[in-house]
């Protein structure tokens, strides 16, 4: 009978193949999913994970997907590696989106030209603040009054939602744009400046593997780092050295809401240039397991986020030429997290054969 024993030193083998057997696993239940809908399971496959790097333009278009999911994965890292839990980073997304809209939005309509650098930094930056205050919110309830932040955080998301909702409905609303919810487009010097000709990658990918580096030299080379990640393995050894919980909370939900408020920044004006009630498309949500399945490394998260925008963008043109539903790119991800998880268990722990004892008559 198979059995589970704990290793005596976690296996160094499973820890680096662990992703790679996840995702060969993940390719083969989708073979059997897409054989299940009556279709071509190579075509499939071919279309999800081959078909957005066939050219450059749709490599580019990979990398822009990317690009939010890994700045809010890096906050979201911070946070996990704390044992705070914010599930929110789809709501501190949208107020980024709010402060860095309004911010160019304010710049455009008062016909304010800024040199770029300064008015593209006065956006990001208030796209940032945008973000820090919506988690700000989460971390005083759970700080004041022990509310679970798992729950403020993600009720905030759809009171965000309702805020971009009723500006762009309202007061944001661009009266030469033909009775459309949506603001007017921002001026030129407000735009995050192309990587590459004719394609919508922009600067912000650039300015995210950065923000990657910069994490893994916080969280792994400094004092506040190191306080950050013995609270969130062990609180009563950090409690003992005298480390503060409260201001572990309030770090890393404040860096967390302000690179996620900073993602919706770069998103607003990126690809998109105006403020829209479409914003709010799950990348805060997906970014949780762009999180998870880079094992909470700020390096391994960069790889996630190429990997999981690979297979939402795969996932939208599998709908487009082979008719599959439009949820085929969400069920992939979950599909990918939980057999990661799966396979994280031999990390720690070995499986066992052994025979059934025979009882005596």
């Amino acid at each position: 009978m198979p059995r589970l024993e704990p290793r005596a030193v976690p296996s160094r083998v499973m820890t680096f193949a662990s992703p790679l057997i996840a995702l060969a696993l993940t390719a083969l239940v989708a073979a059997l999913i897409l054989a299940g809908l009556g279709k071509d399971p190579m075509a499939g496959l071919r279309v999800i994970f081959l078909e957005p790097l066939s050219s450059r333009r749709q490599i580019s278009e990979v990398l822009l997907k990317a690009t939010p999911l890994i700045v809010i994965a890096l906050g979201l890292a911070v946070c996990y590696r704390s044992n705070v839990w914010n599930i929110g980073a789809e709501g501190q997304f949208l107020l980024g989106c709010v402060g860095g809209g309004g911010m160019a939005l304010w710049l455009t309509t008062q016909g304010i030209v800024l040199p770029k650098v300064l008015g593209l930094s006065l956006v990001l930056m208030a796209g940032m603040l945008g973000g820090m205050l919506w988690a700000a919110i989460v971390a005083l309830l759970r700080d004041r009054f022990n509310a679970n932040e798992i729950l403020v955080s993600l009720m905030l998301v759809y009171v965000a939602q309702q805020m971009v909702n009723a500006l762009v409905f309202g007061p944001w609303k661009d009266p030469q744009g033909f009775n459309m919810p949506q603001s007017a487009m921002f001026h030129a010097s407000l735009h995050l400046p192309p990587l590459l000709e004719r394609t919508r990658l922009h600067l912000g990918f650039v300015l995210a593997l950065l923000l990657a580096v910069a994490a893994l030299l916080f969280l792994f080379r400094t004092f506040r780092g190191f306080q950050l990640q013995v609270g969130g393995l062990a609180p009563a050894a950090a409690r003992y050295a005298g480390f503060s919980a409260r201001g572990a909370l309030w770090i890393a939900l404040l860096v967390s809401g302000a690179l996620a408020g900073l993602a919706g920044a770069m998103e607003v004006a990126g690809p998109i240039r105006q403020v829209t009630p479409y914003l709010s498309t799950g990348l805060g949500f997906t970014a949780i397991i762009v999180c998870f399945v880079g094992r909470l490394n700020p390096l391994g998260i960069v790889a996630a986020g190429v990997l999981l925008s690979l297979m939402l963008i795969g996932g939208e043109l599998a709908q487009s030429r082979l008719g599959l539903p439009n949820a085929m790119a969400s069920v992939l991800q979950g599909l990918l997290l939980l057999i990661l998880l799966g396979c994280d268990t031999f990390i720690e722990q070995r499986l066992r054969w052994s025979r059934p004892a025979r009882h005596a008559a």
